[in-house]
């Protein structure tokens, strides 16, 4: 009888990932999480990104939490500007190439061009480039849209792989702009730590965030007991808060004991702020700022909108899902495939604040214990965790090393 040796554990990677600044959005808490996970599983993961702009939320202190290993170039923000670009190229070539790294894995648009020419005249192996989303629908003129999709087919050519989080973001980019062929892409979820929200319970009114529910709406002056439909993300023009405010005015015709909030801010807040005025909701809307731990924030809320323009996967539905909270979304970017077209949550076409309406009513009746939403949670909670994420990035990395 023989003995066999043991397995050769894999050998650890050395992964850099490139991003533009660590604002307020998905993106963020996600890759933050990404980097902590890929450490645990014996790898070297670190971070090159920006500084956020005035107007921006900041969320460098996750960097801290997760005991992220940062590298800050201050010249990688949003902001282009061909001369300070170019000066930013030629630090982060030198960086990578003082690194070389097995991997390196560029997130956001701005990133993603720099990081992966730099890349690319480091000779890294392997070049990976996510999409969390686009920009080529709701945030530049026609003209700029044009450069920026010229540019991501001219730095597909240079990714190994590109990462998208959805089956409808791979068509998009694949069939409606023409990125790259289809064989280059690869769907890999997001995943977060789900563990905060999965704990909540709606059925207690003595636990925690029970408590802490009931001081968010006391805060806001918010009735205990009325129905509260909220938007959690940034006040930009991508993300529709228009539409949000009128679904509320039809909402309020037959619900008037209904409250809305707008969790996040930005630039149009003021803008937004005089709509709600003349629609005459005011006094039914609460502006709640930004908040870092929104645990008690889905505690409170009877039901989460989403009425984005454009989106990849967006966190916050994620989240309220995990929470335990219905959810009704615009039929935009990965939103279909997320919500199984419809079987894990509402979802109605982008601008029809009246199919909004008719639905959240519906679900407002329904209340958060209903069947469809308890499922809802548990594939939520079983699909969309950091550790299926991280392991799935990890075998793709080991795939295109051919390791």
């Amino acid at each position: 009888m023989t003995v066999s040796d043991p397995p050769v554990p894999p050998r650890p990677l050395r992964i850099l990932h490139v991003m533009a600044r660590l604002n307020i959005g998905g993106t963020t808490p996600y890759l933050m999480q990404l980097i902590a996970q890929q450490r645990a599983l014996g790898n070297s993961s670190r971070l090159i990104c920006g500084v956020v702009g005035e107007n921006e939320g900041d969320m460098h202190y996750l960097a801290d939490r997760y005991r992220v290993d940062l590298t800050v170039l201050p010249s990688l923000g949003r902001e282009i500007s061909p001369l300070r670009d170019l000066q930013t190229l030629w630090l982060l070539f030198q960086l990578i190439r003082k690194e070389r790294p097995d991997i390196v894995h560029t997130h956001t648009a701005k990133a993603g061009f720099i990081g992966r020419i730099a890349a690319w005249l480091a000779r890294t192996p392997v070049i990976v480039h996510t999409f969390h989303g686009h920009v080529f629908n709701g945030y530049f003129s026609p003209t700029k849209t044009k450069v920026y999709v010229w540019l991501e087919r001219f730095c597909a050519r240079l990714s190994t792989r590109i990462i998208v989080l959805s089956q409808s973001l791979k068509r998009e980019l694949c069939e409606v702009y023409h990125v790259a062929p289809a064989a280059k892409f690869e769907i890999v979820e997001l995943g977060f730590d789900l563990r905060p929200y999965a704990a909540i319970d709606h059925t207690s009114s003595v636990d925690e965030t029970a408590r802490q529910a009931a001081e968010f709406r006391a805060r806001l002056t918010i009735p205990a007991d009325a129905p509260l439909v909220g938007i959690v993300g940034r006040i930009v023009g991508v993300k529709n808060h228009q539409m949000f405010l009128q679904a509320a005015q039809l909402i309020l015709k037959q619900r008037p004991d209904a409250y809305f909030v707008i969790i996040g801010d930005g630039d149009l807040r003021a803008q937004i702020e005089v709509q709600a005025q003349t629609l005459g909701i005011s006094d039914h809307l609460r502006f709640a700022g930004w908040i870092t731990d929104l645990t008690m924030v889905y505690r409170a809320l009877n039901l989460v909108l989403m009425t984005s323009l454009n989106e990849g996967l967006p966190v916050s539905l994620i989240e309220a899902m995990a929470a335990g909270v219905p959810v009704i979304a615009t039929r935009v970017g990965g939103v279909p495939d997320l919500l199984e077209n419809g079987e894990l949550g509402g979802i109605v076409a982008s601008q029809d604040s009246a199919a909004m309406a008719a639905l959240a009513l519906d679900l407002l009746r329904d209340g958060k214990g209903s069947a469809r939403v308890q499922h809802t949670r548990e594939v939520a909670l079983s699909r969309y965790s950091i550790e299926t994420s991280a392991g799935k990035t990890d075998a793709l990395y080991r795939k295109l090393l051919k390791l």
